[in-house]
């Protein structure tokens, strides 16, 4: 029983040894890859100059490190940086680790469909196993309603809370469409305004469902804002050409100022060039 005991804890340790070892793997494999990104991205900008001839983008040290969340657990990644001696916006960001992210993209996609699947079919602890681990195994069935009654309690008191003297100078709007889909209507999207506060606060105004962008949803949306306190127009919102939101944004709250996208404009511009004169391009719209 005693040598037993000590094979068993021998392959306990082997176990975590790989485990270890494949996580290093990882960490290496994205650190390259980002590294990778970054050679390309200071070659493409290469031709671009200051004034005195030298060149605008060069390396500048590391982000903070962070973890990213994979398959294989949680994986350090350092992001490194780039510094603009043009002041022209021009600069490395990675498109395997953007800013902000704290897990890998099929993480990030498989989240949204687990918590529904475990939502609506009853599976929430098979849901939860993936999201929290094993240890989420040891959950109850009592356990697990409470926490569906507590979220569902939470998202209701959120949409509904008081927005009485709130004042925002910018609001952002969007509508980000999803794969669900509607017995009448196959065109969902999620309906999002992110606004910055008197005080230049920034903060997530209203997430609700809608169709199409379009006007009826929108102002059902401003509606709810106003009626819960947002009597004072922003002073400017900024979005898409979705026409819906435009309309509805007059009707409710005229006094606010459109202004379009930037990031949409300069997009659609940068798309009809050759690659080659897209980081010039870029400079020069911003400039």
């Amino acid at each position: 029983m005693r040598e037993d005991s000590k094979v068993v804890e021998g392959l306990a340790g082997l176990e975590m040894g790989i485990e270890e070892i494949l996580r290093q793997g990882a960490r290496r494999l994205v650190q390259q890859a980002v590294e990778a990104e970054l050679v390309a991205v200071l070659e493409e900008l290469s031709t671009v100059r200051t004034v005195d001839g030298r060149r605008a983008v060069v390396r500048n040290g590391y982000q903070p490190e962070r973890e990213i969340l994979t398959r294989l657990g949680p994986v350090p990644v350092r992001v490194p940086k780039t510094r603009d001696r043009s002041g022209s916006g021009l600069g490395f960001r990675s498109s395997l680790v953007p800013p902000y992210v704290r897990r890998s993209q099929t993480i990030a996609a498989a989240l949204p469909w687990l918590y529904l699947h475990g939502i609506s079919s009853g599976k929430l602890r098979e849901a939860l196993v993936v999201l929290l681990g094993e240890q989420a195994r040891g959950l109850s069935p009592a356990a697990l309603g409470r926490l569906k009654a507590e979220w569902a309690q939470e998202h209701t008191e959120w949409q509904r809370r008081s927005l009485c003297g709130k004042r925002y100078a910018y609001w952002w709007a969007d509508g980000i469409y999803t794969n669900l889909r509607a017995e009448d209507d196959p065109r969902i999207c999620l309906l999002v305004i992110i606004g910055v506060t008197a005080e230049g606060k920034k903060e997530i105004v209203t997430v609700t469902d809608g169709l199409r962008e379009s006007k009826a949803s929108w102002l059902e949306v401003l509606r709810d804002l106003r009626d819960r306190g947002v009597q004072e127009a922003p002073l400017l919102a900024i979005g898409d050409g979705a026409l819906g939101f435009w309309s509805a944004l007059s009707e409710i709250y005229p006094q606010t100022r459109h202004q379009r996208c930037w990031v949409h404009k300069t997009a659609n511009i940068l798309n009809e060039l050759p690659k080659r004169l897209q980081g010039k391009a870029k400079a020069a719209l911003q400039a």
